[in-house]
């Protein structure tokens, strides 16, 4: 959604018409300049006042405001970058290969746990399968931690994050090993499995993916994240 900016000759008209959508969109915003706004961070605003960070993304006016003056609404004016999710993990940034997946994990992760914040779902993070005796029986010896694990009334899903913006032997390992993870993990009765994952990588990896899907019922990316939401609120 906050890729129909790029290009925009009227950003505040544009800014607008995705408020009025969907205003959590602009609530991953503040990863677009390496700024975590956990913490309540406070900054000043054009006009000097001291405010909270967040409040920022409370109002049109915040938005644009903080566009013009981090600079993003020139690149977005101008289309210096083609796609916003790729400009986050670096893949447009100039960042080595190294550096790009190091962020690319950590920003995927931020944008889930901001996701999940903002729609007022409580979450743990990485935390291991040896907290349950039932799901430690089906992995047997593999104690496997989890990015994330959210606790409803009904089930316990055990999440795991990434991001590919390469392919790769690994994304193959990857999409094998949930694919013989989940199986055991659902076998539980009170637990589910689920992958959130995105990347332009997957595209030289289609089938690998697709394979998955057969057999990974909860497979998600950023895109379609809101029906796991749904699902969980």
């Amino acid at each position: 959604m906050l890729n129909s900016l790029i290009g925009a000759t009227n950003l505040r008209k544009s800014v607008e018409t995705i408020w009025n959508r969907d205003k959590t969109a602009f609530s991953i915003m503040d990863i677009l300049i390496a700024v975590r706004s956990e913490g309540k961070k406070k900054i000043l605003n054009s006009k000097g006042d001291c405010i909270v960070f967040d409040r920022l993304f409370e109002s049109v006016d915040g938005i644009v405001e903080y566009l013009e003056n981090t600079g993003l609404a020139e690149i977005l004016r101008e289309g210096k970058i083609n796609n916003l999710v790729d400009y986050v993990f670096g893949i447009e940034t100039g960042l080595d290969s190294n550096a790009r997946k190091n962020r690319s994990g950590h920003v995927m992760e931020s944008m889930v746990a901001k996701i999940f914040t903002d729609h007022g779902i409580f979450y743990r993070q990485e935390v291991y399968s040896i907290e349950w005796a039932e799901l430690q029986k089906v992995l047997g010896d593999d104690e496997k931690r989890f990015d994330f694990v959210i606790e409803t009334l009904e089930k316990t899903y055990l999440i795991e994050v990434n991001f590919y913006s390469g392919g790769g032997s690994k994304l193959n390992e990857v999409a094998r090993s949930y694919s013989d993870i989940a199986p055991k993990i659902n076998s539980v009765d009170g637990f589910e499995f689920v992958w959130v994952t995105d990347g332009i990588g997957w595209k030289s990896a289609k089938n690998k993916l697709q394979e998955a899907y057969n057999i990974i019922p909860s497979i998600y990316n950023l895109t379609n994240i809101d029906d796991f939401i749904n699902l969980v609120k």
